[in-house]
């Protein structure tokens, strides 16, 4: 089909050139708004569209009315932000403030051999789940800023955050919001238990070291037993978070819905936030290309459906990250536009030569005039370029 026929409603199933050359993270695309149908004829002048597929999408019901049926699970809540990004980014940025003291004391603790106290999480993950629930868009924008020196750490509040908004976007009550942000936070305590160089390791493991690394599961489920945590969604996602949709995880090769919901959902978050993050043995890539290899994962390792509603949660160009826009110029997505997903609110960051800025220039892509296009070209890593982001808002 000619791209000048495409209308809204039509779900395009192929290009004319491929998929990774676009903004689009998925092979495929529901057209729903104007944006991707100016897109598309931006970028291609053919593509095929899936006749017997129409658009009709509800991002809470795709998941639920299968994979979640007789479940204990209700998908039945809506959320929206109560408070403008710029009024909750304080809390969100003291939420975090506070979550990485009490981690730090939990990690010291455990490290230490002393029992995980259950007020400490409460304490971390309570202020957390409420910035989330408010403005899930506040706390992954100051998230994003943030300097990161030790992965463990920033690796379980983010995880905890990011439960936490994966199961605000399911729809899902708010105890269950805080399980998902609980398991998140402690899914990888066990890892205290364990040599620290072997942690740091850049070289490949032997089979006896990956062995260690994977009883990681069996002393985190006996680290939270002796805390008489009995929650059992922090259980499961604890027991389940490395099972694989195909039966090729561990520790027990658990397939498909024999997998706990939310042992699927924390492990797609834990993958997806280890790809994207600074490791001893590789550098970070692009949360957008992070998305992007998770969901050529979509099927085998990882459930589809899930993995669809985890980039309905989190945006094409999720909140807080960098990238780089037709201009030249590298900025950071503030927040997300709903309706058009390739064009968030974002503050620009540096000139067109990537020369950092004194300070920011905040733009919504939506909003330019018919005749100003600035599209986003592609995500960037931590570091990228040498733009220091926090400098301009963390001040």
């Amino acid at each position: 089909m000619n791209v000048a026929d495409l209308q809204i409603g039509m779900f395009v199933c192929r290009l004319d050139r491929p998929w990774k050359d676009t903004p689009f993270p998925l092979q495929g695309v529901e057209l729903n708004s104007r944006e991707d149908i100016d897109t598309l004829r931006r970028l291609c002048q053919v593509v095929y569209v899936d006749a017997h597929r129409l658009v009709s999408y509800d991002p809470h019901q795709a998941l639920t009315r299968t994979e979640l049926s007789g479940s204990r699970f209700k998908s039945s809540m809506r959320y929206a932000d109560t408070v403008p990004i710029e009024e909750e980014a304080p809390r969100a940025r003291a939420a975090l403030d506070t979550a990485s003291k009490i981690v730090d004391d939990i990690f010291e603790d455990l490290a230490s051999g002393r029992e995980l106290s259950v007020e400490h999480v409460e304490q971390a993950v309570r202020p957390l789940v409420a910035s989330v629930l408010r403005s899930a868009d506040a706390f992954f924008l100051i998230e994003g800023l943030r300097r990161h020196d030790n992965y463990s750490y920033n690796h379980a509040i983010s995880c905890s955050a990011l439960g936490a908004a994966f199961g605000r976007h399911l729809g899902f009550d708010e105890e269950t919001i805080f399980s998902l942000a609980a398991g998140g936070l402690l899914m990888d305590v066990g890892k205290t238990r364990l040599p620290e160089s072997l942690l740091q390791y850049q070289g490949t493991l032997s089979p006896d070291d990956v062995n260690t690394i994977r009883s990681h599961v069996e002393h985190g489920l006996a680290i939270v037993a002796e805390s008489d945590i009995t929650n059992q969604d922090v259980l499961d996602i604890l027991r389940t978070h490395h099972e694989r949709h195909d039966g090729s995880g561990y520790p027990d090769g658990l397939a498909g819905n024999a997998i706990p919901v939310t042992g699927r959902m924390l492990g797609l978050i834990d993958t997806y936030h280890a790809m994207s993050s600074v490791r001893p043995y590789r550098a970070a890539i692009s949360r957008h290309r992070a998305l992007r290899q998770i969901y050529a994962a979509r099927g085998s390792l990882f459930q589809a459906a899930m993995i669809e509603q985890l980039q309905v949660c989190l945006g094409v160009y999720p909140t807080g990250s960098l990238v780089e826009l037709s201009t030249g110029e590298v900025a950071i997505v503030m927040a997300q536009n709903q309706v058009r997903r390739l064009r968030p609110r974002v503050a620009i960051l540096s000139t067109p030569a990537k020369q950092p800025l004194t300070d920011f220039r905040p733009v919504d892509l939506m909003s330019l005039g018919n005749n100003e296009t600035v599209d986003i070209v592609r995500g960037l890593a931590v570091g990228d370029y040498d733009i220091d982001a926090a400098r301009l808002f963390l001040q």
